[in-house]
């Protein structure tokens, strides 16, 4: 036996982008909208792609070998349009009452303390 585990597979980090879909092989799978932005791993085997996020699987699909395919769950498609709504929902105003004592700084730093 090496002294070294054989890698066997394929492996590969990407930042996962807008459009929540990883390439492997000239075929896209998708991936938990959740992720996007974030760096994940991508795993694959001859028969399945994952893809994890801080160890978490945040997508599981069964390998696709035609090429130009793209492989699309349906739970990420809901995922992304209620990310969308939420997105697209007014937030409220932030508060305006923003204004803090000065004094309270002197306090905190010691510099309101009497000089004898």
């Amino acid at each position: 036996m090496p002294p070294v585990p054989l890698q066997l597979g394929w492996r590969e980090r990407v930042r996962l982008g807008r459009d929540y879909y990883v390439r492997l092989d000239a075929s896209d799978y998708s991936v938990d909208p959740n992720a996007i932005g974030r760096i994940v791993d991508v795993i694959a085997d001859l028969d399945r792609v994952k893809v994890r996020l801080a160890g978490r699987i945040v997508a599981d699909h069964a390998r696709v070998w035609a090429r130009g395919s793209t492989v699309t769950d349906p739970a990420h498609v809901e995922m992304a349009r209620r990310l969308r709504q939420q997105f697209q929902q007014p937030r409220p105003a932030p508060a305006e009452d923003l204004k803090r004592d000065l004094a309270d700084y002197d306090r905190a730093f010691g510099l309101n303390e009497e000089v004898a």
